[in-house]
């Protein structure tokens, strides 16, 4: 693979670390794991920065600065390198031959749709785990923003090299299952053509579970109309979360999301996984039996204290030991969160979770849980819960209600279809997922600066057009003059040149929103640049009686547009050719 022009720089300064080692400059075997090549805070200073000496002074047993002059010394052989100094306590500021970032440009080219891709991941197996909404329902709004940040996630993650499991966890036990199928039953008897009246209260009222109804009736014709409930609620539950499950995986589609893995809850109970659990954990002297604490702050009157099986959360940080079990012998939620984990760790490297900012209070026990397993197993399993907040979504300047109960809410396929898989998408990206967040119908689909869908969709369709326009001209890009690029075009190159350090800086902090970001700042940087032609007709990506630049300038705006189309793949976002 072609290098990019900041791994190149690094490869450079790794190579004179190397150097310096052999001279004994450097201890043999120093550790170069922190050393950054970056650009500088203030472009003023220069193209680069580096903090290699500032890193390594104290293993060279010297200050940082004297260090630097060491390092400064070599780079300044390098012909590509037009100055390397030396600011504050050991900072090394370098500035490039322009001829650098026109190579960059050439790069992209070649590189294509692999521009930005990395191998930092090296192949580790990273389970994302994400949406596992109830199947009571259809997909409404509260679950879109999890579902899209957990898809750009694990794309963000396989371009930086991870293998990437995308998991949704199906929660087909305990009691809002068997309302589904209480609910599901009630309108199979309607199909049957009887009259059901007022959905009574405590069922799923909406209209949503009437094609259940009906398919059921089909299915079974009027078998179950008069049972009594022990002889259909199983049979129910099942049916009823199979064609929910159709509607959500068909809900998902319409965002371009799919998964690689639907785990269900009630399989987990059935194979004995938690069970299987806690005989680990009990191994492991991580769960014992033991008696919880009376609520404080809390007059109940009929409290008794219960032997329950408790996992040793304490040990990692958590404020309490949590029961595995409840009084009745069955599951906790935790108890079979903890089980379903393991069953994650047995085929990934590291876990991730994408859930909704209402579980917080959950986060530190479950993380307590993973800990413990990697303690045990003996090796570390590295586990991120990524919380996300509610959307509130606007219609005429109200907020639309989202109740799964009532029946009353906007589902992702009404919002897909008025404003379309991309505005959705990029849109709920636009702001960290920990962030509160308004969905304005009026303002994602206004065509101006301040909605960033159109900005950084107009940049691509308009590079578009101007490519377009260039060959009904007979011209087309060309990179054997790249020379006649200057300093506006300099500029440019180097915002498209930060995208596959954005890439990796992404995917280790595991926000994808960073992308939409820098995306928006990439479309700013191209429309500023086109802009110049406006007031000066020279600064045009055409210019007149002038091919060969005008060559040179379609080639630049050709992998300006290149990159743009890599970002946006990585939200899952066309790149349109006209708007």
């Amino acid at each position: 693979m072609t290098d990019t022009l900041y791994a190149a720089y690094a490869a450079k300064i790794d190579a004179v670390l190397a150097a310096m080692e052999a001279e004994g400059k450097l201890p043999p075997g120093t550790s170069r794991a922190n050393v950054s090549v970056e650009p500088p805070r203030d472009p003023s200073h220069g193209d680069l920065a580096t903090n290699a000496a500032m890193v390594l002074a104290k293993a060279a047993k010297t200050n940082p600065r004297a260090l630097a002059e060491a390092i400064v010394e070599h780079l300044q052989r390098d012909p590509a390198i037009t100055s390397a100094e030396i600011a504050g306590p050991g900072f090394i500021n370098l500035r490039l031959a322009p001829q650098s970032w026109t190579d960059e440009l050439s790069a992209i080219a070649a590189m294509g749709d692999d521009y930005g891709k990395s191998s930092m991941g090296a192949g580790t197996r990273v389970n994302v785990e994400y949406v596992s909404a109830n199947p009571t329902g259809p997909m409404h709004m509260g679950h879109c923003r999890g579902a899209v940040v957990g898809d750009a996630l694990s794309s963000l993650l396989e371009h930086a090299g991870h293998k990437v499991i995308r998991e949704y966890y199906v929660n087909d036990a305990g009691g809002q299952v068997d309302t589904l199928a209480r609910s599901a039953h009630l309108r199979y008897c309607e199909a049957l053509g009887e009259d059901i009246g007022e959905i009574p209260e405590g069922f799923y009222p909406g209209d949503y579970l009437v094609p259940v109804g009906k398919a059921a009736a089909e299915e079974f014709g009027d078998r179950f109309q008069n049972e009594p409930e022990q002889e259909w609620l199983p049979l129910f539950r099942a049916f009823a979360v199979e064609r929910m499950m159709e509607v959500i995986k068909s809900d998902l589609a319409l965002l371009g999301i799919e998964h690689d893995v639907f785990a269900s809850e009630a399989a987990l109970q059935a194979a004995k996984k938690p069970e299987a659990a806690e005989a680990w954990l009990r191994e492991h002297d991580l769960v014992y039996d033991g008696v919880l604490e009376k609520p404080k702050g809390k007059t109940i009157d009929d409290w008794e204290p219960v032997e329950l099986p408790l996992f040793r959360s304490t040990k990692f940080g958590d404020d309490q030991d949590r029961p595995i079990k409840k009084s009745d012998g069955k599951w906790t939620y935790f108890g079979a969160d903890l089980a379903y984990h393991m069953q994650k760790a047995e085929n990934a490297d590291a876990l991730i979770d994408i859930w909704g900012a209402d579980h917080a209070g959950t986060v530190k026990r479950i993380k307590a849980a993973v800990a413990a397993l990697s303690e045990g197993q003996g090796k570390p399993i590295p586990f991120d819960v990524k919380l996300v907040q509610m959307v509130q979504l606007l219609r005429d300047g109200e907020p639309a209600k989202m109740s799964k109960r009532s029946g009353n809410f906007v589902t992702i396929a009404d919002m897909v279809e008025e404003v379309g898989k991309d505005v959705v998408r990029f849109t709920m990206l636009t702001r960290k997922p920990e962030a509160q967040m308004d969905f304005d119908f009026a303002k994602v689909v206004e065509a101006s600066k301040d909605n960033p869908v159109f900005y950084v969709q107009y940049a691509h369709a308009r590079i578009c057009s101007i490519l377009r326009k260039a060959k009904d001209e007979g011209l087309a890009p060309a990179a054997d003059k790249l020379d006649l690029l200057g300093e506006d075009e300099l500029t440019l190159i180097k915002a498209a040149a930060q995208f596959p350090r954005e890439v990796e800086a992404a995917a280790r902090a595991r926000e994808p929103h960073r992308i939409a970001f820098y995306l928006y700042d990439l479309a700013a940087a191209f429309h500023a640049f086109w802009n110049l032609g406006n007031d000066d007709p020279e600064k045009r990506i055409i210019v007149a009686q002038q091919p060969e630049l005008s060559a040179a300038r379609l080639f630049l705006a050709t992998q300006i547009g290149q990159v743009i189309r890599n970002g946006l793949g990585i939200l899952g976002v066309e790149a349109v050719e006209e708007l």
